[in-house]
């Protein structure tokens, strides 16, 4: 055991010399002494699993991970938490509509705005229902993230839309909200899935407050100019 110690703390001390050492150009052999192979030591801690991509906000878009895009809503908007929505690969915006409602600053009630990838568990066809159901499933990923699968929801309607020669479906929904000294009474969530035509979705979720539905027709307008990356 002390071979074997010894022969890793020199072996190491061997590689950080040449990676610090700029005219280090020959190899340094391995300490001989070991008698026996090393046995393989199963490790206490499992490895994490690996992050699901993200997206970015460039300039005037929102670019997801695949480099899918979609126009920001305005120059109004800033960052947000694009995971906050279920979406995949995706970035997000958020605009501020009551800023420090609570008497608490920094506690502000706004819109949002994601844009990204179909989750990958989530199966789709490209037929009108499974569109359809596919929307069902972001929107409900959507709405329980942003507020809580106790969320009640009312006046729910569904349209089948084409967005540059795709298929796609849109779901509009309103939510109520009963939050202490916040005026908005309800939200409007609005979902929309459009096949890339590869065996993935497009996914843009926006949630708007009741206050501004002027915001809603835009963001229609944004999700009209969504590019397929190629």
């Amino acid at each position: 055991m002390v071979l074997v110690v010894a022969a890793l703390a020199t072996t190491g001390l061997s590689v950080g010399w040449i990676w610090t050492k700029a005219d280090a150009v020959t190899p340094v052999a391995l300490p001989t002494g070991i008698s026996k192979p090393l046995q393989t030591v199963s490790p206490s801690v499992k490895p994490s699993e690996t992050p699901p991509p993200i997206g970015k906000v460039l300039g005037t878009e929102l670019i997801a991970a695949n480099n899918d895009t979609m126009p920001i809503m305005s120059s109004a908007w800033q960052n947000q938490d694009a995971q906050r929505s279920g979406v995949y690969g995706g970035a997000a915006i958020f605009f501020v509509v009551h800023k420090d409602y609570t008497g608490q600053k920094g506690v502000d009630w706004g819109n949002y705005v994601s844009f990204g990838q179909l989750a990958p568990d989530i199966k789709f066809s490209t037929t009108p229902a499974g569109l359809k159901e596919a929307a069902v499933q972001a929107g409900t990923r959507a709405i329980v993230g942003l507020y809580s699968k106790d969320a009640k929801l009312s006046g729910t309607t569904h349209k089948a839309i084409t967005i540059n020669g795709h298929k796609g479906h849109e779901i509009t929904t309103k939510v109520a909200v009963s939050v202490p000294k916040l005026k908005e009474t309800f939200s409007t969530i609005m979902i929309v899935v459009i096949d890339r035509g590869d065996g993935t979705a497009m996914v843009s979720i926006a949630d708007i407050a009741g206050s501004t539905p002027a915001w809603q027709q835009i963001w229609r307008n944004k999700v009209k100019q969504i590019k397929l990356n190629g």
